[in-house]
């Protein structure tokens, strides 16, 4: 996966863009040692985190169909943003196509 992909990443889910922005801040407040993020800023449609080497993780949500379309972008910690996606439950597109957050999780758990 080159960085370019690693660093942007999409994802539907079923959830509304409030409870994927609510289980963001759930899900990143949980990390501990050097994955640690707290929230900079938030709006109805984004939270920004801020971790080590004031790393920067942005989680965005927008309305799709019957659910939402959510980035994630960050360039050290893209691998947990993977992981993150991977928890949310997908929409039917998303099901349809191989889902590259959940592939990328699936992958880095064995390392």
């Amino acid at each position: 996966m080159s960085s370019s992909q690693r660093t942007l990443q999409e994802y539907r889910t079923t959830l509304a863009p409030g409870d994927v922005l609510a289980l963001a801040k759930q899900y990143f407040a949980r990390r501990h040692g050097i994955y640690a993020t707290f929230v900079e800023q938030e709006s109805p449609t984004h939270v920004t985190f801020r971790g080590q080497g004031t790393e920067e993780i942005v989680v965005a949500a927008a309305p799709e169909g019957t659910g939402s379309r959510v980035s994630g972008s960050a360039y050290l910690f893209d691998m947990q943003v993977a992981r993150f996606f991977a928890t949310l439950p997908a929409s039917e597109s998303e099901t349809a196509t191989e889902a590259p957050a959940a592939t990328v999780a699936a992958e880095g758990t064995g390392a």
